[in-house]
């Protein structure tokens, strides 16, 4: 019996870290990073400042730690592109891990767009920057001409572009979602068609 107690402690102990990132998420894009300190973190969580301060020291930490954890698939996913032969499929399949990725992590986006000025201080921004051009890099074909290459970054953007501006239009999520999927498989499909790419 003291067995399964030990195994939910540790296991509940593995989501405290979780939990700090998720409410300390909530707090900074409802009040403004600036604004939030680690104790009302703390008492949010219902824990105390120190019990905080074992997984993190600073709320620069948890930023960090919350961009570094929500976009580790994006680092997974290229590492995968380019092992991959550079076919259609795979350019596709990129294309849809991309967008769940983005969808999955749309609280951490949706902060990065409206802090700015915190996101370029912490130089969170730029290795986000670097992400996207791998990614880019990996569908778009060397031979592709320049409206071909667009295609292929206009496909990635307009992944983004469902995150923040299609946001406030009407409709079903689900929807945009589907449609903004659509949009940017078609993009690439076309890219590759351009470029004299089989199938």
């Amino acid at each position: 019996m003291g067995g399964t107690m030990d195994g939910t402690r540790q296991r509940r102990r593995g989501n405290t870290r979780r939990r700090i990132q998720d409410v300390a998420l909530e707090l900074f894009a409802e009040h403004g990073y600036e604004k939030t300190s680690l104790r009302e973190i703390a008492e949010h969580l219902e824990v105390t400042k120190a019990a905080l301060y074992y997984h993190f020291k600073t709320k620069e930490e948890i930023l960090v730690s919350i961009f570094e954890d929500l976009t580790q698939p994006i680092e997974d996913l290229i590492e995968w592109g380019r092992q991959q032969p550079p076919t259609l499929a795979t350019k596709q399949e990129i294309i849809r891990r991309y967008a769940d990725t983005l969808a999955q992590a749309a609280p951490l986006f949706r902060f990065m767009h409206e802090n700015q000025a915190t996101v370029r201080e912490l130089r969170i921004g730029d290795s986000f920057k670097e992400r996207i051009r791998s990614l880019r890099d990996i569908i778009i074909d060397p031979d592709a001409d320049m409206t071909d290459q667009v295609r292929c970054v206009s496909a990635l953007f307009t992944l983004h572009a469902g995150m923040f501006l299609l946001q406030d239009m009407e409709g079903d999520p689900e929807e945009k979602n589907k449609a903004v999927l659509e949009v940017a498989t078609d993009l690439v499909t076309q890219a590759h068609r351009g470029a004299g790419g089989s199938s």
